[in-house]
């Protein structure tokens, strides 16, 4: 095993602070997964990190005060184990993986929790499934019952992007249903015209529970051609009563209460997916790509490219069907992590734009020192091309130094016949904006797909 610190089994039962295990069950009650029946979203993990891992057994588990409950499980059936002299405790007090390459060659092989040897396991690696506000609920196990050398980091990585999904999965059940235990209250009516202060972290939890959320589709284009290379995602919130409400007015809340992991997340997710149900549709789309817009607390959250992968794998496209855009404001607070994000990102495939290009401070230093495969023209500067040589020029500037770094270019906001055609002579090849469409449903979306070449009418 690479890339990771092999960590010794401990014998000695855990002694844990009574304050912070009462904390995380009462995190793990709050989701009400403990003794529900299947569910296909549990099951598709455990198969697929079985499948993966060539497992002969794969499980997701919960601990509460005196058990270990499987909620999902790939393999001989098991459906509870004592917790007792089990492995959570030693993952509890580690507080993060756990991977014995082959228990039969440990002296203290007899000695071993009882879960281990349930399965008749040799091998055996394990990570932890966390709450969003980091409580240990539960575990993602493998066990194989031929010994193997260990995990690499990048199998490591993959393991625990699944157990990433089980904690989404977790956080969408307590959201649709914040208050267990209780009625929920029918919510209040409110007029149109919505007071200061709206909305709250509260309105979002209930739209994300709700499935409120949908994502619309704007077509980015050849603009020789007017085909439609790839498409951007972009959240909108169907309110029942207010309508359809756009980011910039309920982004910034979500970013500021933490909600933008689960809707960042769940963005990531159906892009994926709906990648999927249009190359299932017609074969001929394996070539088209989709954008996702990654925030400033995605992108330095640890495990992405993980999470990422699993979601690949999950829904079975390629990697070099998403695209992934950051703005360089993401970039700014941790030079170190965007490194190693952006190339764990750049290594499985995943090709990265810059968004809203040349409006911080530092983008020039960016381009050189991060592996982006595409540069977005900020709207700004397109808007303004035929104000003046001055705007027009840097634009030019703009299009010249992508092409040195071997870069593509996508000009945003193009609204003129006259911006595109400006745009083509600066060898602009791609852009997007209202002169070729608005985004879009997907439905509407899938119409333009199937005009022939995916060419758009002038």
């Amino acid at each position: 095993m690479s890339g990771m610190k092999m960590l010794q089994v401990e014998l000695e039962t855990a002694r844990f602070d009574p304050q912070q295990e009462a904390a995380r069950l009462a995190a793990l009650n709050s989701t009400g997964i403990l003794d529900t029946p299947p569910e296909p979203g549990y099951d598709a993990i455990t198969r697929l990190a079985a499948e993966h891992f060539r497992a002969d057994w794969a499980g997701i588990s919960f601990a509460d005060e005196s058990r270990i409950w499987v909620k999902s499980h790939w393999g001989q059936q098991m459906r509870e184990v004592p917790r007792k002299d089990s492995i959570f405790d030693l993952v509890l007090a580690e507080d993060g993986p756990v991977v014995i390459p082959d228990i039969s060659h440990l002296p203290q092989f007899n000695g071993l929790p009882q879960s281990l040897r349930v399965l008749d396991a040799v091998f055996f690696a394990t990570v932890l499934v966390r709450s969003f506000d980091r409580k240990i609920l539960g575990l993602l196990s493998i066990y194989c019952r031929e010994s193997r050398h260990g995990l690499t980091s990048d199998e490591l990585r993959i393991l625990e992007g699944l157990a990433d999904m089980v904690s989404r999965e977790l956080e969408m059940r307590r959201l649709r249903n914040p208050y267990t235990g209780r009625r929920l209250r029918k919510p209040r009516r409110t007029t149109a015209n919505a007071q200061a202060g709206w909305p709250r972290s509260a309105d979002l939890r209930r739209a994300l529970g709700q499935r409120q959320f949908v994502l619309y589709y704007q077509p980015e284009v050849e603009l020789s051609t007017r085909k439609i290379v790839s498409l951007e995602a972009l959240i909108r919130w169907e309110h029942p009563e207010r309508g359809l409400i756009l980011p910039k007015d309920f982004i910034p809340v979500a970013e500021k209460s933490g909600l933008i992991l689960p809707i960042g997340d769940w963005v990531l997710s159906e892009v994926c997916k709906q990648i999927q149900k249009w190359c299932s549709e017609d074969p001929h789309l394996n070539s088209l790509k989709v954008c996702a817009n990654l925030s400033a607390r995605q992108f330095s959250r640890g495990g992405l490219s993980g999470y990422i992968k699993a979601l690949l794998l999950q829904s079975g496209i390629s990697s070099r069907q998403l695209c992934l855009e950051i703005t360089e404001s993401s970039l700014i607070p941790n030079k170190s992590t965007a490194m190693e994000v952006l190339g764990s990102m750049h290594d499985l495939g995943v090709s990265l734009h810059m968004d809203d290009f040349g409006t911080g401070y530092s983008s020039l230093n960016y381009l050189h020192s991060f592996p982006f495969d595409v540069l977005k023209i900020d709207r700004s500067f397109v808007g303004r091309m035929t104000d003046g040589d001055q705007p027009l020029q840097i634009v030019r500037t703009i299009i010249e130094l992508a092409r040195i770094m071997g870069m593509e270019v996508v000009a945003e906001g193009i609204e003129t016949h006259e911006q595109c055609r400006l745009l083509q002579q600066l060898n602009c090849r791609f852009g997007q904006g209202f002169l070729f469409a608005r985004p879009m449903s997907a439905e509407a979306v899938t119409r333009l797909l199937r005009l022939p070449g995916r060419v758009l009418p002038s």
